[in-house]
């Protein structure tokens, strides 16, 4: 592409201070997750393992509506290998869904911070 005028190096290379700004979301992150109870942060792990699965082009997790069907049944997939490795359900948990529940909040919590990355990092190519 040919210019008319030179462009300023600063113009070359927008906003450098975002690298910064992400490095300390991410450090904050870590410092937020290091709170969570045992479990919680067990299943925080088994939810970032299936995202990162799922981060390709083209994946399901970044269309603009994600189908609630396909969610519902990675929630069960992650409480299923949850329950495989020895986690432990309590009847308490199986009749009022609350372990579903906090999967599904950490799921989509990590699905949506992936999404924002994704648009800003390509906002830049």
């Amino acid at each position: 592409m040919f210019y008319e005028k030179n462009m300023p190096f600063y113009m070359t290379c927008p906003q450098p201070w975002l690298a910064e700004e992400v490095w300390e979301q991410d450090r904050d992150r870590q410092i937020m997750k290091s709170y969570y109870s045992g479990r919680a942060a067990r299943l925080q792990e088994l939810v970032e393992q299936e995202c990162d699965w799922m981060e390709y082009d083209g994946s399901r997790m970044y269309d603009a509506y994600p189908d609630p069907w396909m969610l519902h049944r990675l929630c069960g997939k992650i409480e299923k290998k949850f329950s495989e490795e020895g986690g432990s359900l309590s009847d308490a948990d199986r009749e009022d869904e609350s372990l579903t529940d906090l999967i599904g909040v950490l799921l989509y919590n990590e699905m949506y911070r992936r999404r924002c990355r994704r648009r800003k990092c390509r906002s830049f190519f």
